[in-house]
């Protein structure tokens, strides 16, 4: 079923039929809060807590692979019990990226103040940043607005939670679904940020996830890794690998319907939490920093690693992206990018259709209807479909266009 409703709103997520969007409010045992403690110049919002209040919370946990990790992720990785994380604290406006030893004991001070603020074991304590990198995080105004987001916690404070962690973001990005299982009907909510500094290789952004089905650490672990993979790690707006890239799950259980391990309600409850990724990534895409399109690169034929060469060359070559930008059918900067992926000495025998309009085969430009495909690439969603020698792999690519919007912000991003 394709998304119609508020939040599912891309033709290439498929909603499950047992899920249903009920508004909003956080799953059972779960309150979030977001403040404004002075991080940010503006005086926007700028910390967020979520917190589980269930003791036996089980979580699972995904971080950048970029060879500067900001200190939060350093400290997840070393100290937090990433089964069993039962709350996040998240400041925006500074990485805490490239700080060195000060950044890092920054960091393990915002765990401290929310463990003993939400009245959990430090372990269980996951800490993210997001912002300008290299510039020391202002560690008091955090742990203040850890003290104020204690007092302002709420069952239905997602919303505020998830403006709290923008950056650049226009868009919100939050998400709350029910789903129904063999065992009843379990609450899945999300919450995200990302619209620039994205690359396939895992991409740029923090997204948040809590569910009251109660989830074996396994499960937590198995189902996130699935999803990330399909969702997340499939996206692009400039190419760019973050330092601070965190994805977190929490199931609380406090629905008391148990996701037992390969049932049918693993799978039902893991292509809702597919979908709710999905979307959310697409989001991503869709609020990458002045955009005005979202492309999607299909990629068949060859070997895994030739299909992911391919797709990645495409949704990052800055040719590919204007051209998207300006609504400009001009397929041959798509064949120059996968001649770029794929050197060798010989023709290459390459298809491409775009929006079912098949333009080259084998290489070769092929007759079609060119005020056709003119109006095929003015709406929100252009797909691509490439089709290479060979049979057995396919890969798939969701990137931005890029603009003078992107320079514009990025050029001025610290003054």
């Amino acid at each position: 079923m394709t998304a119609t409703g508020s939040f599912f709103r891309s033709r290439w997520v498929d909603v499950p039929d047992n899920v249903s969007e009920p508004g909003g409010g956080l799953p059972k045992g779960f309150a979030a809060a977001g403040v404004a403690c002075g991080i940010k110049p503006s005086g926007g919002l700028d910390l967020g807590l979520v917190v589980s209040s269930a003791p036996a919370t089980t979580s699972a946990a995904r971080f950048t692979s970029s060879g500067t990790q900001s200190a939060p992720v350093l400290l997840c990785r070393e100290r937090c019990a990433l089964d069993g994380i039962r709350a996040v604290v998240v400041n925006s406006g500074n990485a805490n990226a490239a700080t060195g030893r000060p950044g890092f004991e920054n960091a393990v001070k915002m765990q401290g103040a929310a463990a003993l603020a939400s009245r959990c074991p430090e372990g269980a304590v996951a800490v993210a940043s997001t912002g300008v990198i290299g510039v020391p995080l202002p560690v008091s105004s955090a742990i203040t607005g850890i003290v104020q987001a204690t007092h302002a916690l709420r069952p239905d404070g997602e919303i505020d939670f998830a403006r709290a962690i923008r950056t650049t973001d226009v868009l919100d990005k939050h998400a709350c679904v029910d789903v129904v299982v063999g065992g009843g009907t379990v609450r899945l909510t999300a919450q995200a940020k990302g619209a620039g500094m994205i690359s396939p290789n895992f991409a740029t952004l923090l997204c948040f996830a809590q569910t009251d089905a109660a989830l074996s650490p396994e499960t937590c672990d198995l189902l996130l890794g699935v999803t990330v993979k399909r969702s997340f790690e499939r996206i692009s707006v400039d190419g760019q690998l973050s330092t601070s890239d965190t994805v977190i799950l929490q199931a609380s259980g406090e629905s008391g319907v148990a996701i037992e391990p390969e049932t049918e309600d693993e799978v039902r409850f893991g292509e809702a939490l597919d979908a709710v990724l999905r979307q959310l990534a697409l989001n991503m895409v869709r609020d990458g920093e002045g955009a005005r399109r979202v492309g999607r690169v299909v990629v068949h034929g060859g070997s895994d690693d030739v299909v992911d060469r391919v797709a990645h060359t495409v949704a990052d070559s800055p040719l590919v992206k204007t051209a998207l930008y300006g609504g400009d059918p001009n397929w041959g900067r798509i064949i120059q990018a996968v001649g770029m992926a794929m050197p060798g000495t010989a023709p290459l025998a390459v298809d491409i259709t775009i929006e079912g309009i098949q333009v080259c085969a084998r290489g070769q430009y092929v007759p079609h209807d060119e005020e056709a495909l003119k109006a095929a690439v003015q709406g929100e969603e252009v797909e691509y479909d490439i089709n290479l020698p060979g049979e057995g792999a396919e890969t798939e690519r969701y990137f931005s266009d890029l603009g003078h919007g992107y320079v514009t912000l990025n050029a001025e991003y610290t003054t």
